[in-house]
C-alpha cells in the first residue's frame, strides 16, 4: 500500500524557517516524481516544487522561487522542502503526492496518492 507522511510543519515567525519532509513506504520502487502542494481554506491547492526521480527540481511556484529548496534522500524514500524566509502568505497545509511517474506533472488531478498534509503557519 503506497503511503506517504508529512512531517516538519509547525508555527514560524515571519523570516524564520522550516523543514518539510514527506516519507514514502508501499512502494516497490522510489522511481519517482515527488510533488508539494499547499492550500489555504477556501482557495484551490496549488503546487508549489516537484522534484523527478532522477533529482531535478522540476519546477518552483515563483511566489516561492529563492527561498524554497526541494531536495531528495532516496535512500530513506524522503523528499524535503526547506522554506527560509518564510512570509505570513505561506501559511497554509503543505501536501506532498505522487503520480507514480518519474517525471513531474503540473495538473493535481494527475496526482494518485497524497499525504495527510501538515500545517504551516507563520506569524509573529
Amino acid at each position: 500500500q503506497v503511503r506517504l507522511v508529512e512531517s516538519g510543519g509547525g508555527l514560524v515567525q515571519p523570516g524564520g524557517s522550516l523543514r518539510l519532509s514527506c516519507a514514502a513506504s508501499g512502494f516497490t520502487s522510489y522511481d519517482y516524481a515527488i510533488g508539494w502542494f499547499r492550500q489555504v481554506p477556501g482557495k484551490e491547492r496549488e503546487g508549489v516544487s516537484c522534484m523527478t526521480s532522477s533529482g531535478g527540481a522540476s519546477y518552483y511556484l515563483d511566489s516561492v522561487k529563492g527561498r524554497f529548496t526541494i531536495s531528495r534522500d532516496n535512500a530513506k524514500k524522503t523528499v524535503y522542502l526547506q522554506m527560509n524566509s518564510l512570509k505570513p502568505e505561506d501559511t497554509a497545509v503543505y501536501y506532498c503526492a505522487t503520480a507514480l511517474f518519474r517525471l513531474c506533472y503540473r495538473e493535481l488531478s494527475d496526482y494518485d496518492y497524497w499525504g495527510q498534509g501538515t500545517q504551516v503557519t507563520v506569524s509573529s
